[in-house]
């Protein structure tokens, strides 16, 4: 075997005329209700004028939310890393060091610096891609408060060995859900491990409220103080308990979200759909390879992320993702950087490349695909079809 030379391998032309897909596909594309519908919600906000601040769609959703997702308190957000930092706040987290991943979207480490907090980066597993649990105890100081690990898009950590960890050093665990809406494991949420754990209702997640997030909480107590801390600390008209942030979803989110959850079970099964033929197109693929559905775990799908061996395959990743974007083919790098490689973080001594071995190596060969409930199959098929295609254009006999 042997690659064809740099001017031959992006001489692409031929397949472009075959494969080359009419419209740009994009990683995600929210699934939206229909309009009539949403407008039948604004009616009803109108008429009312709460527009925010614990209104009337905003409780349905919450108490609806935490029915679906089998968890006893949920307290939702104008988004995600609001929520994250709330939650440092509700443990009393402010200063010294949280145990992470570098493998995630850079708002999880960002909470820990406004929370005025270092972040320890933790290597990952190379099953899952989540923080490795069996790194964490190395990484312990006087200095250490909490582990703040990530459900990376939807599998569930090990959440066991983490809490063995955390209870041998008195450490809380937060947990960055955003990806792990409706994940089960053994049975039961994945969001009811941790002391906390935080969701996204980002545009981009398979269950969206546009912008918006929620905590999930262990105890009603817990519930009452996310809600002071994300209403600026107001008890009523004349009491403040403490300094809090704005951190309120609206009725506007409130009414999106409603009506997104009478479909995302649809959605989720349309993700599965989508990853079974992504698997069964990918499958025979040197070089590429993505990761399994874990035992015990009810997936999401919320993401479909793949590896690019370049020595097997024949390009690198970052030649692919150019290549396929020629293609109308959007994917993300995600994670690509690690948040360890930011300058605000990169001269910390967890931030060392060499202590995180299989983040760097994971971080430079992923791409995810496109996946979402509104993708049809033969898309998909289409992009298992283009990636053979590459591979068999610039790897020959």
């Amino acid at each position: 075997m042997k690659k064809r030379d740099h001017f031959q391998r992006l001489n692409v032309d031929h397949l472009l005329r075959n494969h080359k897909l009419p419209e740009p596909v994009f990683v995600a594309r929210p699934t939206m209700p229909k309009l009539a519908d949403y407008c039948e919600k604004l009616t009803g906000i109108w008429e009312r004028r709460w527009l925010t601040n614990d209104g009337q769609l905003h409780r349905e959703l919450e108490h609806r939310l935490a029915e679906y997702l089998g968890v006893d308190h949920l307290a939702l957000f104008c988004n995600g890393a609001i929520a994250l930092m709330v939650a440092l706040q509700t443990l009393r987290i402010d200063g010294g060091e949280v145990i992470t991943t570098p493998f995630t979207f850079p708002a999880t480490a960002h909470v820990l610096h406004w929370n005025r907090i270092r972040p320890v980066f933790c290597d990952i597993e190379a099953n899952t891609f989540n923080l490795d649990a069996n790194r964490i105890e190395q990484l312990i100081s006087p200095e250490t408060k909490a582990i703040l690990p990530v459900h990376v898009y939807g599998t569930p950590c090990n959440v066991e060995a983490i809490r063995k960890v955390a209870d041998s050093h008195g450490l809380r665990v937060i947990y960055d859900a955003a990806h792990a809406f409706g994940v089960r494991y053994k049975g039961q949420s994945v969001l009811t491990h941790g002391d906390l754990s935080m969701l996204s209702f980002h545009a981009t997640k398979l269950f969206t409220t546009g912008e918006g997030g929620a905590l999930v909480c262990q105890s009603e107590a817990q519930k009452k103080r996310i809600d002071f801390l994300k209403n600026f600390g107001i008890a009523d008209e004349e009491t403040v308990i403490g300094p809090g942030i704005n951190g309120k979803m609206s009725e506007f989110q409130a009414a999106l979200g409603l009506l997104q959850l009478d479909m995302v079970d649809e959605e989720i099964a349309n993700r599965r759909n989508l990853a079974k033929s992504y698997q069964n197109g990918l499958k025979d693929i040197a070089g590429i390879s993505f990761l399994k559905d874990v035992p015990d775990v009810q997936h999401n799908y919320a993401y479909f992320p793949i590896l690019v061996d370049e020595k097997n395959y024949g390009i690198n990743r970052d030649e692919l993702f150019a290549l396929l974007k020629l293609f109308n083919v959007h994917p993300r790098k995600y994670f690509y950087p690690l948040c360890s490689h930011f300058s605000c973080y990169s001269s910390l001594p967890s931030a060392d490349p060499a202590r995180l071995p299989l983040a760097e190596r994971v971080a430079r060969q992923v791409l995810c695909l496109p996946i979402y409930g509104t993708l049809e199959n033969g898309i998909v098929e289409t992009i298992c079809n283009i990636l053979m295609k590459i591979h068999e254009e610039h790897y020959l006999e």
